[in-house]
């Protein structure tokens, strides 16, 4: 094991015994909603998760050390001190590990920390990608380099729709991501269940998510999964009223001068104010239909 890294009693416990188990991020306790809500949402997904007959694996970096499962106090915390935490990507672990700080992991860190404890199944809100404009900015979400090289699934509602999705798309196409629909030929764009592009293939059962996850495996490919889950059709957000919101919320970050891991908290927070708190509602809806699809293909996976 990982020198740096710590996994709950809990969830070691499930992993020794072969029980299925799903890894949770930390970015959207710390950057991505409020407090309190920030702190009940991070604990009803991982009920969720619970309920689907798997083990909850909230991942963070505290005090320097690397987190596979939180206790509640933990969560608390993260909740607490929201964007006080560091945004942690890749390039950021060393430096939290030496100072002996505290990060909330993105999809990529996230990624990393559950390959290294063992978990093969992680649900999110949605990936980062490849951002409007970044034919002149180069502002590519590390999420996707993640995806190519780094095997672990990742069950999402797609990418965020404030991203250029064709770009994202064949961003992963290049670097062999296989993008599965659940239930679904067209990808997800979060807040809604379609976005205009299509998904490599379709799938209708958790056995076959948990067959092809276990082919790639042992294929040997060295890369994850994305899985995309469209948000529920009575949560989903008109899409004119939330492509409405998107570009005045980009508008307003380029007035602002905000670039770079920044951007997306800043867009997010721009776009629940502009829904009047709707789309916060969407996302913690999609966040726990996830939670739930990955617990029930992680059961699947561990038969």
């Amino acid at each position: 094991m990982n020198k740096y890294l710590d996994i709950a009693p809990e969830v070691k416990k499930a992993l020794d015994e072969g029980k299925p188990v799903v890894a949770l991020e930390s970015t959207i306790i710390s950057h991505g909603m409020p407090y309190p809500r920030n702190v009940e949402t991070a604990l009803m997904v991982e009920q969720m998760v619970r309920d689907n007959g798997a083990v909850p694996a909230t991942i963070a970096i505290i005090g320097g050390r690397l987190k596979a499962g939180l206790s509640h106090e933990e969560i608390e915390y993260l909740g607490k001190t929201g964007r006080g935490v560091t945004k942690a990507s890749r390039r950021d672990l060393p430096a939290l590990i030496a100072r002996g700080a505290d990060g909330a992991t993105t999809v990529t860190t996230t990624m990393i920390i559950a390959h290294m404890a063992g978990i093969k199944i992680f649900a999110t809100g949605g990936i980062g990608g490849v951002h409007r404009g970044a034919e002149t900015t180069m502002d590519i979400s590390a999420d996707l380099q993640e995806l190519a090289q780094t095997p672990v699934m990742v069950v999402c509602a797609g990418a965020k729709s404030i991203l250029d999705l064709g770009l994202t798309l064949e961003y992963l196409e290049t670097h062999g991501v296989p993008v599965i629909g659940y239930g679904t030929e067209e990808l997800p764009a979060f807040y809604t269940r379609k976005s205009g592009f299509g998904v490599d293939y379709r799938v209708d059962s958790e056995a076959e998510l948990a067959a092809m996850f276990r082919a790639q495996r042992e294929l040997e490919y060295k890369g994850g999964m994305l899985v995309t889950n469209p948000i529920p059709e009575e949560y989903a957000m008109d899409k004119a009223v939330i492509d409405a919101a998107i570009e005045e919320a980009l508008r307003q970050c380029a007035e602002a001068g905000v670039k770079g891991k920044e951007s997306t908290p800043f867009l997010l927070a721009k776009v629940v104010e502009l829904t009047g708190g709707n789309s916060l509602e969407s996302n913690i809806k999609l966040v726990l239909n996830n939670a739930a699809l990955a617990a029930r293909t992680a059961c699947e996976l561990a038969k």
